[in-house]
């Protein structure tokens, strides 16, 4: 995106060059502290991808740019941009995460095929792009830029003009980055950058507070001394609070001093959770962030890049309440970690996770923490905006299905915030916060808690590509899961059983957990059983086995017994799947197939088993007959 100056930076340090394998030399680290871990993750990378590994799809024309590495914990991120012959590929950049060694853990890639032999001289001119992208909102205000870029995101990569317009779109204020084929004059792409939400919050909510600001003579003003370009501003003229006493607002929500206070406050305080929770160091992850501007004059408030704008509610009082500010400065966080805003459905929900983690942190009297988004202020009399716990109450989909991604942004957060509450506080919680029932599968899910869950989300994010999607924070979360409790499978089982409870699919990327502690299977008491614990699948190895015990079942299975089998594997055809009953009878499942390529076994068999004893314990027996494919035994269940 034009507009992004890391991407610049990056450009001015390094050296690309066509058809090389090109870093920038001792990059610094996002993140205070040892540098010598960030080194060694940059050389680490720089090695990895000097090796041209095909998951990279690296054509001879292609060259990479390596940014500052991101350090959280015990993990380095180095996040890289692609260019192709000179030219930005958007949908090119990757991450490689490390360990404090320079070990590789995990390699995120956008790109999903090899760019080949693209011409890089455009059909269209630049103006005739431009044309075509003003058309895109109902008036143009700004025009940012333009730029020839390779579009990779989706389907043949193709040569485009990149502009970034501002002005007023359908649903207001509008920032939009257009990628406009420049071969037929094609949009191929939008990205929106004002983020915005629906607030509530208001600057009485947070009652009495201590703000740290800056004194210059005998003059304070309400910027933060600490965090770069941290201030809060009166809207109409970009003028930062300022008096002679150091004491601000009067304590009315229609007081834009008091809607700062409030504002200036929910980001000192987010500022510290990212630090204290996460080791990131501001906003922006280098020291940074926004002004906050009050006195948007509309029921809403956004984030577009530059600042963030606070609107009122239909009672004329600043919507600067924990979550709403929260929310807006984390879409600035997403903005500014690996691939950009969040994609396909996700952004908002993304956003929602660091609302609900701020205003948790902050835990103030005056705004008790909770899952719900916007609560504080009866914005236009239907009271919260978004319910984490049970979407629904606010009309959103509690359940993923195939058409989340194409929602509108805020509806489509409905299945994402569902997943964060059962990963926080599960389907029972002990803390006072609401139950929250499964979208699908069955059992209780026991939640982690904000702090772990939204340092999962946050680790997510810094692997994070220009292809986001639901089904890759699916893959993304349980890596991170998995990467920072390396010795228990628990975080891992939750996360895994957060994504299955709210009908987000199992992928053939998904990592497995076999080490440390682990959920023992499922020992029902009547005559049903799951087993949910992965089981690694080896590649044309020996038979796995995944066990489930039944118990007072008192009479023989029946002759309609089911098996319902979940196993994730890439061409299933090499898969041979069998029930072993207590007594070691085997029952055959599925037989394996060398012309069946498509990928996943996901069906529920019906066998007589009447000849068995119901109580004991039934294994599922799996087994990978031919070579170059690998999977796991997601979840079964069984029915005597």
């Amino acid at each position: 995106m034009t507009y992004r100056t890391p991407l610049v930076v990056a450009l001015a340090a390094g050296t690309a060059v066509a058809g090389a394998m090109v870093a920038i030399a001792g990059p610094a680290t996002a993140q205070p502290g040892d540098p010598a871990p960030a080194r060694a993750a940059a050389q680490s990378a720089s090695a990895l991808v000097a090796s041209r590994p095909q998951y990279l799809h690296a054509g001879a024309d292609d060259a990479f740019v390596q940014h500052p590495v991101i350090s959280s914990g015990d993990l380095q991120f180095v996040p890289y941009d692609r260019m192709y012959k000179g030219l930005r590929v958007a949908g090119g950049d990757f991450v490689v995460v490390t360990d404090a060694a320079g070990h590789t853990k995990y390699t995120s890639v956008a790109q999903t095929r090899t760019i080949g032999s693209l011409s890089t001289t455009p059909k269209l001119s630049r103006a005739a792009a431009l044309a075509v992208a003003k058309h895109q909102l109902k008036k143009v205000t700004t025009v940012e830029g333009s730029e020839l870029v390779v579009v990779a995101t989706e389907g043949a990569p193709r040569l485009a003009w990149e502009s970034t317009i501002r002005g007023t779109g359908a649903e207001g204020v509008s920032r939009l980055t257009v990628d406009v084929d420049a071969a037929t004059g094609d949009v191929l792409r939008t990205q929106e950058h004002v983020s915005d939400v629906t607030g509530t919050g208001t600057g009485w909510i947070n009652g009495s507070v201590s703000l740290n600001t800056t004194q210059s003579g005998s003059t304070y003003t309400m910027k933060d001394p600490s965090v770069t370009s941290l201030s809060c501003q009166d809207a109409a003229n970009n003028t930062t609070f300022s008096g002679s006493d150091n004491v601000w607002g009067n304590g009315s929500g229609t007081n834009k001093e008091t809607g700062c206070v409030d504002a200036l406050y929910v980001a000192q305080r987010q500022t510290a959770m990212l630090s204290g929770w996460l080791g990131r160091n501001g906003q922006n992850g280098s020291g940074g962030a926004w002004p906050l501007r009050v006195g948007l004059n509309d029921q809403n408030a956004y984030y577009d890049g530059t600042q963030v704008q606070i609107g009122k509610n239909t009672a004329g009082q600043w919507i600067a309440s924990a979550d709403v500010v929260g929310h807006e400065l984390g879409h600035g966080i997403d903005d500014n970690t690996p691939g950009g805003i969040s994609g396909s459905g996700t952004q908002e929900f993304v956003a929602d996770t660091f609302g609900a983690a701020t205003e948790w942190f902050a835990n103030n009297p005056n705004d008790a923490p909770d899952y719900q988004v916007g609560e504080e202020v009866n914005l236009v009399g239907s009271g919260p905006i978004r319910y984490m716990y049970n979407p629904s109450l606010a009309g959103d989909d509690n359940c993923y299905s195939s058409s989340t991604p194409g929602q509108e942004v805020h509806a489509a957060a409905g299945p994402g915030n569902h997943w964060f509450y059962l990963m926080a506080e599960g389907t029972n919680p002990t803390d006072g916060q609401p139950t929250s029932a499964r979208c699908s599968g069955s059992g209780a899910i026991t939640g982690l808690g904000i702090q772990n869950a939204i340092k999962i989300m946050y680790n997510a994010m810094l692997m994070k590509t220009s292809s986001s999607s639901y089904v890759k924070y699916r893959t993304w979360t349980l890596t991170a899961a998995k990467n920072l409790f390396p010795n228990s499978c628990t975080e891992f089982n939750t996360v895994k059983a957060a994504w299955d409870a709210v009908s987000v699919p199992a992928q053939s990327t998904d990592p497995t957990c076999t080490g440390g502690p682990t959920t023992p299977p499922t020992t029902p008491a009547g005559c049903t059983g799951t087993n949910s614990t992965d089981v690694t699948v080896p590649d044309a190895g020996a038979a796995v086995y995944s066990n489930i015990t039944i118990s007072g079942c008192g009479r023989n299975a029946s002759a309609t017994s089911t098996v319902a089998v979940n196993i994730v594997h890439t061409y299933r055809g090499d898969l041979k799947v069998d029930l072993v009953a207590p007594d070691g009878t085997s029952y055959s499942l599925k037989a394996s197939s060398s012309s069946d390529s498509a990928d996943n076994v996901d069906t529920t068999y019906t066998k007589s088993l009447s000849s068995e004893a119901a109580n004991g314990t039934w294994r599922l027996k799996v087994q990978d007959m031919y070579s170059q494919d690998t999977g796991y035994i997601n979840s079964w269940t069984l029915t005597v």
